[in-house]
């Protein structure tokens, strides 16, 4: 196949592009910045436009574009980037997807979406079906996923990604964790009791490959691991697998001192199931969270 994918240059979207190639598919990745390799097709998603022609030629997309949620503090200015980075560049592939469907060719969308559409549950289980919490980060998914639906409407097979806490060897997310952790001075974060949903970096690409591959599965897709776990738990668990302690609880109050508002979401619970995957028969390659820890610290 030949898929496009947007956000090409993050650690998802590089970790993607390597497996795509390895296993025979063509990969094109939408760009910013002028084009420099024939690979790549220049887009604006600031502009909220695509010109179809970009993906005409495409099976399928993958949109994993916009700004870190944990890169700068959460200014009012920062948030409405987050907001709009994602569902301006959404618009924009969802209205050339809609055109090209309307002249009968209708490409394959994973579209990138987050667990934090939930908010903070504390002891709930959740899955698919699940609705939309409270707070910032809920209603910052609610319009993310629902930029896709020009798309939808014009019949173009759309599943939203709903990633959880990507554990990679690179660090991703939890990079200033490990750090932490390798030099004796990390810890769980308060008391460690809430459910953090997890999953590798390579089941995640192995998950979002699938569901290329599965055009019939489509709406909201938790990519978690099949173990829930709550956030000390995981802490200790790659602490473990880096022979190192983890007996330095970082206070709540530190954490909010260091990353504003959004230390609310990092201390908050969720415990979130793949259900959708699990009932299509996907198999993880990291079941567990002690498989996920010698993994990232092999």
């Amino acid at each position: 196949m030949r898929i496009a994918i947007s956000g090409s240059s993050g650690l998802i979207g590089s970790a993607l592009t390597r497996h795509l190639r390895e296993r025979g598919d063509d990969v094109v990745h939408l760009v910013r910045r002028p084009v420099r390799e024939s690979h790549e097709r220049q887009w604006d998603p600031d502009s909220v436009h695509l010109d179809p022609q970009v993906l005409a030629d495409c099976d399928g997309v993958v949109s994993l574009h916009g700004s870190g949620i944990g890169d700068k503090r959460w200014t009012p200015a920062y948030k409405r980037e987050i907001l709009t980075s994602r569902t301006h560049g959404t618009t924009a592939i969802a209205t050339a997807l809609a055109e090209l469907a309307d002249r009968g060719r209708r490409l394959r969308w994973v579209g990138g979406s987050a667990v934090g559409f939930y908010g903070d549950r504390g002891e709930e289980p959740l899955d698919e079906t699940s609705p939309a919490g409270n707070g910032y980060l809920p209603e910052v998914v609610t319009a993310w996923e629902g930029a896709t639906e020009p798309a939808e409407r014009a019949g173009v097979a759309v599943a939203h990604i709903r990633t959880g806490i990507v554990l990679s060897p690179e660090g991703g997310a939890l990079k200033p964790l490990l750090l932490l952790l390798k030099f004796g001075l990390g810890g769980p974060f308060g008391r460690g009791r809430a459910w953090w949903p997890w999953i590798t970096l390579q089941d995640e690409t192995l998950a979002i490959t699938y569901l290329l591959d599965h055009e019939d599965i489509t709406g909201p897709v938790n990519l978690v691991g099949p173990e829930e776990a709550r956030q000390g738990a995981i802490v200790t668990a790659i602490a473990r697998a880096m022979h190192r302690p983890a007996l330095l609880p970082v206070p709540p109050p530190a954490l909010r001192v260091v990353m504003g508002e959004f230390a609310d979401d990092i201390l908050s619970s969720q415990r979130v199931r793949p259900r959708v995957l699990t009932e299509h028969g996907f198999t993880f390659d990291h079941a567990t969270v002690a498989d996920a820890a010698a993994w990232i610290t092999r």
